[in-house]
């Protein structure tokens, strides 16, 4: 048998390493004891960033005609025209609630995304609060194409929200699919399950009374042909787009419950509008996978792009090179020099810092567990800067901590997905 080369070699040794720390006690979660109100706090001041803006740029200043998407030509061939007009986008950052803020779908708009989703925004709070609203919402003209996502129960109180929106985005996206207590209780998300007339309501509301597309962003019933006839119903009150998540309500532990593709794959055969696959995207290959399987017209991806936001430029983590170390390279790119991108992003587009500090535990867990004291030096810190956060992504480069991000060198599904 032939010897590995010295690259190989140095991949085994990084995956032997990443194996013990994921075998290693589970990282310290710590809560700070200062303020949480320090965290809230936006990292730096919006107004030197707006100035050059046009006031017409104000959502609560643009006026817009009320004809209704769906009036004139027909529903099906109109929402294939829009999803052709903006490219077919196939690699999408999926609603990440503090997650998906703007600073972060530009990184991965960098990294290959196609197109993104905002974080969820609670349309009743969008309609009442100006702070709210102008925190939570953000964007700019690189944004495109962007998907709105809200939660909703009330079809009123969702169509004042999505008129605020609907001139700087391309779809605004119902949540049918958050599956958290704070959903239940709130009754949104997939709670609204159980409440179908009130669902097809809401988006005959939207359908009827925007300019721009209605997307339904859902998750699957336990029982197939219920998950078959809520997508048709969807479709039927005017749904443009439908993304799946193929999972039930009840699975809400992604790494415990896979993705069900072949319950994506009947809706997919089932309805006439486009549809985007939710779940089990790793790596390329799953996108390849979920691609060739299911045959629809796009995939999404949330947990992994926080850990690797370069997922969908080829780009992996040292957990899926195991087993095919002979074919994979080192990429020249690792979580710190993502971190330093995101970093310039928001002092450009300002965010609140508890959404910073999440993105720098999600991107640096696995270099926080080489050097705990580092991780203690940032939990510790009340009140964030950004000459700190620099300053702590050069001490990590002097301990000669290299994590590195790796690229396989032959894959299909760069191929596939250049041949569109």
């Amino acid at each position: 048998m032939r010897s590995l080369s010295t690259s190989n070699l140095h991949l085994k040794a990084i995956i032997s390493l990443y194996k013990s720390l994921m075998a290693s006690s589970v990282t310290q979660t710590l809560k700070p004891d200062f303020p949480q109100d320090l965290d809230d706090l936006l990292c730096s001041d919006p107004q030197q960033h707006q100035q050059e803006e046009s006031k017409s740029d104000d959502p609560s200043l643009l006026v817009v005609s009320r004809s209704g998407y769906l009036n004139g030509g027909s529903r099906i061939e109109r929402a294939w025209a829009h999803w052709s007009k903006l490219g077919r986008p196939k690699l999408i950052v999926a609603p990440m609630v503090d997650n998906s803020e703007l600073p972060f779908r530009l990184l991965c708009r960098k990294y290959g995304a196609e197109a993104a989703y905002t974080p969820m925004l609670h349309s009743r709070i969008f309609t009442e609060n100006d702070k709210y609203r102008n925190v939570e919402f953000t964007t700019c003209q690189e944004d495109r194409p962007l998907f709105v996502q809200f939660c909703a129960n009330d079809p009123d109180v969702l169509l004042e929200a999505a008129r605020r929106v609907e001139p700087y985005c391309d779809y605004v996206d119902l949540n049918l699919g958050c599956p958290q207590r704070i959903a239940k209780r709130g009754n949104y998300g997939a709670f609204l399950m159980d409440n179908l007339p009130l669902v097809k309501a809401i988006v005959e509301k939207l359908a009827s009374n925007l300019e721009v597309p209605v997307s339904c962003k859902i998750r699957i019933f336990p029982n197939l042909q219920d998950t078959i006839n809520y997508a048709r119903m969807l479709e039927e009150a005017g749904c443009s787009l439908l993304a799946v998540h193929g999972r039930t309500r009840d699975e809400k532990d992604g790494k415990k419950f896979r993705a069900n593709w072949s319950a994506i794959t009947a809706v997919k055969n089932a309805v006439r509008i486009p549809v985007l696959a939710n779940g089990n995207i790793r790596h390329m290959e799953d996108v390849y996978d979920c691609l060739k399987e299911t045959r629809v017209e796009g995939v999404l991806s949330a947990e992994t792009l926080l850990e690797n936001p370069a997922l969908f430029a080829g780009f992996r983590t040292a957990e899926w090179v195991e087993g095919c170390e002979e074919s994979t390279r080192d990429g020249n790119l690792d979580q710190a020099d993502l971190l330093v991108d995101y970093l310039k992003l928001c002092e450009k587009y300002p965010v609140p810092w508890r959404i910073i500090r999440s993105h720098v535990h999600k991107l640096l867990g696995d270099w926080f567990k080489l050097h705990p004291h580092i991780r203690e030096d940032f939990n510790a810190q009340s009140k964030l800067t950004f000459e700190f956060l620099y300053n702590m992504v050069e001490r990590l480069r002097e301990l000669q901590v290299k994590i590195p991000l790796y690229i396989k060198d032959s894959s299909p599904a760069s191929a596939i997905l250049a041949n569109g």
